[in-house]
Protein backbone atom coordinates (compact mmCIF):
# COMPACT_ATOMS: atom_id res chain seq x y z
CA UNK A 1 0.00 0.00 0.00
CA UNK A 2 1.47 3.56 -1.14
CA UNK A 3 2.18 5.62 1.94
CA UNK A 4 2.17 9.78 2.46
CA UNK A 5 4.97 11.76 2.29
CA UNK A 6 7.38 10.24 0.18
CA UNK A 7 10.70 9.52 1.18
CA UNK A 8 9.83 11.42 4.29
CA UNK A 9 7.95 8.45 5.23
CA UNK A 10 10.86 6.74 6.98
CA UNK A 11 10.35 9.45 10.05
CA UNK A 12 6.89 7.97 10.29
CA UNK A 13 8.39 4.18 10.45
CA UNK A 14 10.87 5.68 13.06
CA UNK A 15 7.95 7.75 15.33
CA UNK A 16 5.68 4.64 15.31
CA UNK A 17 8.86 2.30 16.28
CA UNK A 18 9.66 4.99 18.57
CA UNK A 19 6.00 4.52 20.05
CA UNK A 20 6.68 0.72 20.60
CA UNK A 21 10.09 1.34 22.46
CA UNK A 22 8.37 3.34 24.75
CA UNK A 23 5.79 0.74 25.95
CA UNK A 24 8.47 -1.51 26.47
CA UNK A 25 10.76 1.01 28.42
CA UNK A 26 7.50 1.77 30.17
CA UNK A 27 7.56 -2.12 30.78
CA UNK A 28 10.88 -2.99 32.07
CA UNK A 29 11.00 -0.23 33.65
CA UNK A 30 8.05 -1.35 36.35
CA UNK A 31 9.74 -3.73 38.49
CA UNK A 32 11.59 -0.73 40.03
CA UNK A 33 8.69 0.50 41.15
CA UNK A 34 6.60 -2.76 42.17
CA UNK A 35 9.65 -3.88 44.19
CA UNK A 36 8.37 -2.08 47.83
CA UNK A 37 4.55 -2.29 47.10
CA UNK A 38 5.34 -6.38 46.47
CA UNK A 39 7.07 -6.55 49.27
CA UNK A 40 4.23 -5.09 51.50
CA UNK A 41 1.47 -7.02 49.98
CA UNK A 42 3.11 -10.36 49.89
CA UNK A 43 5.90 -10.08 52.33
CA UNK A 44 8.43 -11.82 49.73
CA UNK A 45 12.11 -10.39 50.78
CA UNK A 46 13.82 -8.35 48.27
CA UNK A 47 16.42 -10.41 47.06
CA UNK A 48 13.45 -12.29 45.66
CA UNK A 49 12.04 -9.50 44.12
CA UNK A 50 14.93 -8.53 42.34
CA UNK A 51 15.36 -12.21 41.35
CA UNK A 52 12.34 -12.03 39.26
CA UNK A 53 13.70 -8.45 37.70
CA UNK A 54 17.10 -9.78 37.11
CA UNK A 55 15.42 -13.20 34.73
CA UNK A 56 13.29 -10.45 33.27
CA UNK A 57 16.00 -8.23 31.86
CA UNK A 58 18.63 -11.57 30.87
CA UNK A 59 15.88 -13.01 29.25
CA UNK A 60 15.15 -9.07 27.51
CA UNK A 61 19.18 -9.36 26.25
CA UNK A 62 19.09 -12.88 25.10
CA UNK A 63 15.93 -12.29 23.23
CA UNK A 64 17.59 -9.55 21.04
CA UNK A 65 19.72 -11.65 18.53
CA UNK A 66 17.03 -14.04 17.66
CA UNK A 67 14.71 -11.43 17.75
CA UNK A 68 16.38 -9.51 15.28
CA UNK A 69 17.18 -12.29 12.77
CA UNK A 70 13.20 -13.02 12.87
CA UNK A 71 12.97 -9.50 11.95
CA UNK A 72 15.31 -10.33 8.93
CA UNK A 73 13.32 -13.56 8.23
CA UNK A 74 9.87 -13.33 9.55
CA UNK A 75 9.82 -9.59 9.08
CA UNK A 76 9.39 -6.60 11.38
CA UNK A 77 5.47 -5.96 10.42
CA UNK A 78 4.96 -9.08 12.03
CA UNK A 79 7.53 -9.54 15.05
CA UNK A 80 6.46 -6.41 16.54
CA UNK A 81 2.56 -6.51 17.32
CA UNK A 82 3.09 -9.94 18.01
CA UNK A 83 5.68 -8.89 21.10
CA UNK A 84 3.50 -6.70 21.98
CA UNK A 85 0.44 -8.95 22.19
CA UNK A 86 2.62 -11.30 24.69
CA UNK A 87 3.55 -8.28 26.85
CA UNK A 88 -0.06 -7.28 27.47
CA UNK A 89 -0.92 -10.85 28.30
CA UNK A 90 1.78 -11.41 30.42
CA UNK A 91 1.54 -8.36 32.16
CA UNK A 92 -2.45 -8.86 32.48
CA UNK A 93 -1.80 -12.57 33.93
CA UNK A 94 0.35 -10.87 36.65
CA UNK A 95 -2.15 -9.31 37.88
CA UNK A 96 -3.85 -12.23 39.87
CA UNK A 97 -0.35 -13.99 40.79
CA UNK A 98 0.01 -14.31 44.90
CA UNK A 99 3.36 -16.65 44.56
CA UNK A 100 6.91 -15.53 43.35
CA UNK A 101 7.49 -17.92 40.88
CA UNK A 102 4.39 -16.62 39.27
CA UNK A 103 5.69 -12.99 39.36
CA UNK A 104 9.07 -14.58 37.55
CA UNK A 105 6.92 -16.54 34.89
CA UNK A 106 5.11 -13.38 34.03
CA UNK A 107 7.47 -10.22 34.53
CA UNK A 108 10.63 -12.44 34.62
CA UNK A 109 9.50 -15.18 31.26
CA UNK A 110 7.03 -13.90 29.27
CA UNK A 111 7.69 -10.12 29.43
CA UNK A 112 11.07 -10.60 29.30
CA UNK A 113 11.12 -12.46 25.85
CA UNK A 114 8.28 -10.18 24.20
CA UNK A 115 10.30 -6.98 25.48
CA UNK A 116 13.41 -8.22 24.12
CA UNK A 117 11.92 -7.96 20.63
CA UNK A 118 10.78 -4.35 20.93
CA UNK A 119 14.17 -3.08 22.11
CA UNK A 120 17.63 -1.37 20.66
CA UNK A 121 18.14 -3.96 18.20
CA UNK A 122 14.56 -3.34 16.50
CA UNK A 123 16.16 0.38 16.73
CA UNK A 124 18.69 -0.66 14.70
CA UNK A 125 16.99 -2.92 12.00
CA UNK A 126 14.60 -0.07 11.45
CA UNK A 127 17.63 2.49 11.30
CA UNK A 128 19.49 0.48 8.68
CA UNK A 129 16.56 -0.19 6.54
CA UNK A 130 15.15 3.07 6.54
CA UNK A 131 18.25 5.46 6.25
CA UNK A 132 21.38 5.52 5.01
CA UNK A 133 22.13 9.20 6.13
CA UNK A 134 21.64 10.58 9.51
CA UNK A 135 21.92 7.23 11.41
CA UNK A 136 23.52 8.24 14.32
CA UNK A 137 21.11 10.62 15.08
CA UNK A 138 17.94 8.42 14.37
CA UNK A 139 19.61 6.08 15.89
CA UNK A 140 20.09 8.18 19.50
CA UNK A 141 16.54 9.73 18.92
CA UNK A 142 15.25 6.04 18.97
CA UNK A 143 17.45 5.05 21.46
CA UNK A 144 15.95 8.03 23.60
CA UNK A 145 13.01 6.12 23.69
CA UNK A 146 13.89 4.40 26.80
CA UNK A 147 14.50 7.21 28.54
CA UNK A 148 10.80 9.27 27.41
CA UNK A 149 9.25 5.64 28.58
CA UNK A 150 10.81 5.99 31.84
CA UNK A 151 9.98 9.93 31.89
CA UNK A 152 6.32 9.48 30.74
CA UNK A 153 5.09 6.30 32.86
CA UNK A 154 7.59 5.85 36.33
CA UNK A 155 6.44 8.94 38.34
CA UNK A 156 2.61 7.89 36.78
CA UNK A 157 3.29 4.03 37.85
CA UNK A 158 4.87 5.63 41.69
CA UNK A 159 1.99 7.35 42.27
CA UNK A 160 -0.69 4.84 41.20
CA UNK A 161 1.08 2.12 43.23
CA UNK A 162 1.64 4.17 46.58
CA UNK A 163 -2.01 5.35 46.59
CA UNK A 164 -3.86 2.32 44.74
CA UNK A 165 -1.72 -0.71 45.12
CA UNK A 166 0.54 -2.85 42.80
CA UNK A 167 -2.53 -4.17 40.48
CA UNK A 168 -3.71 -0.51 38.76
CA UNK A 169 -0.18 -0.82 37.37
CA UNK A 170 0.27 -3.88 35.79
CA UNK A 171 -3.12 -3.51 34.17
CA UNK A 172 -2.00 -0.07 33.14
CA UNK A 173 0.52 -1.38 31.36
CA UNK A 174 -1.27 -4.22 29.79
CA UNK A 175 -3.67 -1.98 28.15
CA UNK A 176 -1.07 0.14 27.01
CA UNK A 177 0.79 -2.33 25.15
CA UNK A 178 -2.53 -3.89 24.13
CA UNK A 179 -3.59 -1.19 22.57
CA UNK A 180 -0.06 -0.34 20.23
CA UNK A 181 0.01 -3.89 18.34
CA UNK A 182 -2.39 -3.19 15.80
CA UNK A 183 -1.59 0.16 15.29
CA UNK A 184 2.45 -0.80 14.60
CA UNK A 185 0.54 -3.57 11.96
CA UNK A 186 -1.17 -0.54 10.38
CA UNK A 187 2.01 2.44 10.23
CA UNK A 188 5.00 -0.38 9.77
CA UNK A 189 5.63 -1.75 6.13
CA UNK A 190 8.44 -4.04 5.70
CA UNK A 191 10.98 -2.39 3.95
CA UNK A 192 10.79 0.82 1.57
CA UNK A 193 10.77 -1.29 -1.80
CA UNK A 194 7.62 -2.93 -0.48
CA UNK A 195 6.00 0.81 -0.97
CA UNK A 196 7.91 2.16 -3.84
CA UNK A 197 10.79 4.27 -1.99
CA UNK A 198 14.56 3.83 -1.23
CA UNK A 199 15.61 4.77 2.39
CA UNK A 200 15.59 8.12 3.07
CA UNK A 201 18.95 10.02 1.75
CA UNK A 202 19.92 6.71 -0.22
CA UNK A 203 21.92 7.76 -3.63
CA UNK A 204 20.37 6.99 -7.22
CA UNK A 205 22.23 3.37 -7.51
CA UNK A 206 21.22 2.33 -4.15
CA UNK A 207 21.04 -1.38 -4.03
CA UNK A 208 19.20 -2.73 -0.66
CA UNK A 209 20.78 -5.10 1.14
CA UNK A 210 19.99 -9.19 -0.33
CA UNK A 211 16.99 -10.29 2.32
CA UNK A 212 18.10 -13.00 4.27
CA UNK A 213 16.61 -16.69 4.03
CA UNK A 214 16.93 -19.59 5.94
CA UNK A 215 16.39 -20.07 9.52
CA UNK A 216 16.27 -17.43 11.88
CA UNK A 217 17.68 -19.51 15.06
CA UNK A 218 20.56 -20.56 12.41
CA UNK A 219 21.27 -17.18 11.38
CA UNK A 220 21.33 -16.14 14.88
CA UNK A 221 23.72 -18.01 15.43
CA UNK A 222 26.05 -18.08 11.97
CA UNK A 223 26.33 -14.06 12.74
CA UNK A 224 27.56 -14.20 16.09
CA UNK A 225 30.25 -17.05 15.32
CA UNK A 226 32.05 -14.79 12.03
CA UNK A 227 31.74 -11.91 15.13
CA UNK A 228 33.06 -13.79 17.63
CA UNK A 229 36.16 -14.70 15.93
CA UNK A 230 37.27 -10.70 16.29
CA UNK A 231 38.29 -8.71 18.85
CA UNK A 232 35.99 -5.90 18.34
CA UNK A 233 33.35 -7.99 18.82
CA UNK A 234 34.35 -9.01 22.36
CA UNK A 235 35.09 -5.67 23.26
CA UNK A 236 31.76 -3.69 22.31
CA UNK A 237 29.93 -7.02 24.29
CA UNK A 238 32.72 -6.06 27.64
CA UNK A 239 31.27 -2.45 27.20
CA UNK A 240 27.86 -2.99 27.11
CA UNK A 241 28.08 -5.75 30.30
CA UNK A 242 29.32 -3.20 32.09
CA UNK A 243 26.72 -0.41 30.62
CA UNK A 244 23.63 -2.94 31.39
CA UNK A 245 25.10 -3.43 34.63
CA UNK A 246 25.36 0.33 35.55
CA UNK A 247 22.07 1.29 34.17
CA UNK A 248 18.97 -0.34 34.50
CA UNK A 249 20.60 -3.54 36.28
CA UNK A 250 21.65 -1.14 39.34
CA UNK A 251 20.39 2.40 39.32
CA UNK A 252 17.19 1.51 37.07
CA UNK A 253 16.11 -1.42 39.48
CA UNK A 254 17.37 -0.33 43.06
CA UNK A 255 17.36 3.99 42.83
CA UNK A 256 13.79 3.42 44.52
CA UNK A 257 14.71 1.14 47.37
CA UNK A 258 18.59 3.14 47.98
CA UNK A 259 15.83 6.34 48.06
CA UNK A 260 13.56 4.88 50.84
CA UNK A 261 16.65 3.16 52.43
CA UNK A 262 17.30 6.82 53.26
CA UNK A 263 14.18 8.19 54.34
CA UNK A 264 12.44 9.11 50.64
CA UNK A 265 9.10 8.37 49.37
CA UNK A 266 8.47 6.27 46.40
CA UNK A 267 7.41 9.01 44.23
CA UNK A 268 9.95 10.97 45.38
CA UNK A 269 12.47 8.58 44.25
CA UNK A 270 10.59 7.83 40.97
CA UNK A 271 10.72 11.58 39.97
CA UNK A 272 14.63 11.59 40.22
CA UNK A 273 14.62 8.03 37.68
CA UNK A 274 12.10 10.49 35.43
CA UNK A 275 14.46 13.72 35.20
CA UNK A 276 17.36 11.03 34.47
CA UNK A 277 14.94 9.63 31.82
CA UNK A 278 14.21 13.35 30.15
CA UNK A 279 18.43 14.15 30.55
CA UNK A 280 18.96 11.30 28.83
CA UNK A 281 16.55 12.07 26.07
CA UNK A 282 18.67 14.93 25.56
CA UNK A 283 21.94 13.01 25.97
CA UNK A 284 21.43 10.33 24.17
CA UNK A 285 19.92 12.20 21.10
CA UNK A 286 22.84 14.76 21.12
CA UNK A 287 25.18 11.20 21.41
CA UNK A 288 23.44 10.32 18.00
CA UNK A 289 24.39 13.68 16.90
CA UNK A 290 28.48 13.55 17.74
CA UNK A 291 28.47 9.88 16.47
CA UNK A 292 28.00 10.86 12.87
CA UNK A 293 30.64 13.17 13.83
CA UNK A 294 33.26 12.55 15.62
CA UNK A 295 35.09 9.16 17.23
CA UNK A 296 32.89 6.57 18.40
CA UNK A 297 35.84 4.69 20.36
CA UNK A 298 36.66 8.09 22.41
CA UNK A 299 33.15 9.07 22.68
CA UNK A 300 32.68 5.63 24.65
CA UNK A 301 35.52 6.06 26.56
CA UNK A 302 34.02 9.41 28.41
CA UNK A 303 30.86 8.32 28.56
CA UNK A 304 31.96 5.15 30.91
CA UNK A 305 34.76 7.16 32.56
CA UNK A 306 32.14 9.94 33.59
CA UNK A 307 29.39 7.25 34.72
CA UNK A 308 32.36 5.51 37.17
CA UNK A 309 33.02 8.99 38.89
CA UNK A 310 29.24 9.53 39.47
CA UNK A 311 28.82 6.28 40.94
CA UNK A 312 31.54 5.73 43.35
CA UNK A 313 30.29 9.28 44.57
CA UNK A 314 26.67 9.08 44.93
CA UNK A 315 26.58 6.69 48.39
CA UNK A 316 29.35 9.49 49.85
CA UNK A 317 26.88 12.33 48.93
CA UNK A 318 23.61 13.72 52.20
CA UNK A 319 20.97 12.33 49.85
CA UNK A 320 19.73 15.75 50.13
CA UNK A 321 17.33 16.49 46.78
CA UNK A 322 19.88 19.22 45.84
CA UNK A 323 22.45 15.80 45.51
CA UNK A 324 20.14 13.48 43.70
CA UNK A 325 19.12 16.30 41.65
CA UNK A 326 22.50 16.90 40.47
CA UNK A 327 23.44 13.02 40.19
CA UNK A 328 20.02 12.55 38.33
CA UNK A 329 21.13 15.41 35.58
CA UNK A 330 24.91 14.18 35.06
CA UNK A 331 23.88 10.50 34.70
CA UNK A 332 20.71 11.13 33.17
CA UNK A 333 22.78 12.75 30.11
CA UNK A 334 25.23 9.83 29.95
CA UNK A 335 22.24 6.90 30.98
CA UNK A 336 22.69 4.79 27.27
CA UNK A 337 24.53 7.36 25.35
CA UNK A 338 26.53 4.58 24.65
CA UNK A 339 24.22 2.69 22.20
CA UNK A 340 24.46 5.24 19.07
CA UNK A 341 28.53 4.84 19.42
CA UNK A 342 27.95 0.97 19.87
CA UNK A 343 25.64 0.64 17.23
CA UNK A 344 27.96 2.43 14.65
CA UNK A 345 30.79 0.46 15.43
CA UNK A 346 28.92 -2.55 15.04
CA UNK A 347 27.86 -2.13 11.69
CA UNK A 348 31.03 -0.53 10.25
CA UNK A 349 32.52 -3.87 11.53
CA UNK A 350 30.14 -6.65 10.33
CA UNK A 351 27.82 -4.54 7.80
CA UNK A 352 24.31 -3.59 7.33
CA UNK A 353 22.66 -7.05 7.39
CA UNK A 354 24.71 -8.66 9.93
CA UNK A 355 25.27 -5.42 11.96
CA UNK A 356 21.55 -5.40 13.48
CA UNK A 357 22.09 -9.43 14.74
CA UNK A 358 25.46 -8.83 16.03
CA UNK A 359 24.86 -5.54 17.85
CA UNK A 360 21.73 -7.55 19.01
CA UNK A 361 24.25 -10.18 20.37
CA UNK A 362 25.99 -7.30 22.19
CA UNK A 363 23.03 -6.01 23.66
CA UNK A 364 22.41 -9.19 25.43
CA UNK A 365 25.64 -8.76 27.31
CA UNK A 366 23.88 -5.60 28.26
CA UNK A 367 21.52 -7.21 30.01
CA UNK A 368 23.34 -9.83 31.08
CA UNK A 369 25.59 -7.03 33.36
CA UNK A 370 22.00 -5.38 34.22
CA UNK A 371 20.81 -8.92 35.37
CA UNK A 372 24.51 -9.48 37.52
CA UNK A 373 23.52 -5.99 39.19
CA UNK A 374 19.77 -6.38 40.08
CA UNK A 375 20.48 -9.44 41.93
CA UNK A 376 23.99 -8.91 43.44
CA UNK A 377 22.64 -5.91 44.26
CA UNK A 378 20.19 -6.95 46.22
CA UNK A 379 22.03 -9.33 47.99
CA UNK A 380 24.74 -6.96 48.73
CA UNK A 381 21.51 -5.14 50.72
CA UNK A 382 20.18 -8.16 52.21
CA UNK A 383 23.80 -9.01 53.77
CA UNK A 384 24.92 -5.88 54.59
CA UNK A 385 21.84 -3.43 55.32
CA UNK A 386 23.33 -1.00 52.63
CA UNK A 387 24.22 -0.52 48.93
CA UNK A 388 27.89 1.15 49.15
CA UNK A 389 29.28 -1.64 48.04
CA UNK A 390 27.44 -2.12 44.89
CA UNK A 391 27.58 1.37 43.82
CA UNK A 392 31.59 1.75 44.10
CA UNK A 393 32.38 -1.70 42.64
CA UNK A 394 29.76 -1.00 39.60
CA UNK A 395 31.94 2.39 39.42
CA UNK A 396 34.79 0.53 38.98
CA UNK A 397 33.93 -1.21 36.30
CA UNK A 398 32.61 1.68 34.22
CA UNK A 399 36.69 2.38 34.17
CA UNK A 400 37.27 -1.27 32.84
CA UNK A 401 34.94 -0.38 30.08
CA UNK A 402 36.32 2.70 29.00
CA UNK A 403 39.69 1.34 28.71
CA UNK A 404 38.40 -1.67 26.68
CA UNK A 405 36.62 1.18 24.25
CA UNK A 406 39.86 2.54 23.25
CA UNK A 407 41.18 -0.98 22.32
CA UNK A 408 38.81 -1.22 19.36
CA UNK A 409 40.06 -0.84 15.99
CA UNK A 410 38.26 1.09 13.09
CA UNK A 411 39.01 0.35 9.49
CA UNK A 412 38.45 -2.11 7.12
CA UNK A 413 34.98 -4.48 7.52
CA UNK A 414 36.02 -7.19 9.92
CA UNK A 415 33.31 -9.63 9.16
CA UNK A 416 31.97 -10.54 5.89
CA UNK A 417 28.86 -12.54 5.07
Amino acid sequence: MKRPFGQNYAFVVAAATFLALLAAAGLRSAPGVLMLPLEKAFGWNRGVVSAAAAVGIFLYGLTGPFAASLMQTFGVRRVVPLALILMAVSTGLSSMMTAPWQYVATWGVMSGVASGAVASVLGATVVNRWFVQRRGLMMGILTASTATGTLIFLPAMAALAEHSGWRPVVLTIATVTAVLAPLMWLLLPERPEDIGLKPYGAPADYVAPATQTGGALAYAFQALGRAARTRTFWLLFTGFFVCGLTTNGLVGTHMIALCGDHGLGETQAAGLLAMMGLFDLIGTTASGWLTDRYDPRKLLFAYYGLRGLSLIVLPFTDFSMVSLGIFAVFYGLDWIATVPPTVRLASDAFGDRDGPIVFGWIAAGHQVGAATAAITAGVLRAAEGRYLEAFVLAGFTAFIAAGASLMIRRGARLAMV
